[in-house]
This record gives C-alpha cells, sequence and structure tokens, in this order.
C-alpha cells in the first residue's frame, strides 16, 4: 500500500470513528452527520472531518460540542484503531450540502 492510499484509508477510518463517536454521545437536539474527512496536512498530522447538522439553527451548539470533546474523541480513536500517531482532528461544517 502506497502513501497516499494509507493517508485516504487513514481519512476513511477517521470519519467512520468519528461517525460512531457522534452517535454514541451527542445530544439528541439535533442530528449530527459526518460527511467526510480531508487530511488538512501533507504529512498527515491534521485531518478535517466536516459535519452536516440538522437543524441548521444548531450547528453553532454542536461545533462547540465536537470541540469540547475533542480529548475524548482522540481516546475513542486510540482505544478503537492503531492508528500511529493520532493525527489532530478538527470539526467543521460541510458547506457543499447548503450550495444544493
Amino acid at each position: 500500500m502506497n502513501a497516499a492510499d494509507r493517508k485516504n484509508r487513514a481519512t476513511e477510518i477517521i470519519a467512520h470513528e468519528a461517525a460512531r463517536f457522534i452517535a454514541s454521545e451527542a445530544a439528541p437536539e439535533s442530528l449530527i452527520t459526518v460527511v467526510r474527512a480531508e487530511p488538512a496536512s501533507k504529512n498527515g498530522d491534521r485531518v478535517i472531518v466536516f459535519v452536516s447538522v440538522f437543524p441548521e439553527s444548531k450547528t453553532r451548539p454542536a461545533l462547540a460540542f465536537l470541540e469540547r470533546h475533542r480529548a475524548a474523541f482522540s481516546d475513542h480513536l486510540k482505544a478503537r484503531t492503531r492508528l500511529r500517531p493520532l493525527p489532530r482532528v478538527d470539526f467543521l461544517p460541510d458547506n457543499r450540502a447548503q450550495a444544493i
């Protein structure tokens, strides 16, 4: 497996685990859906996870929740994956869905 394939597989794993983490930890006031994950740096030490939130009025509180629980998500990744070193994960709203 080459480096590009490895990076793509790592971002897929992070997106999948982010969805599992959010499903188990988020409050039911809003629906937070992981749309995709993308590497934010060439060396793979940062990953951006894009999420959509319904209703849209809950986007800001949902992102605040995800930022507050970033360390817990890192612990979740450590426990369920073999990614080493773990990248720093940032959560951003997916604005592509609003353009449609």
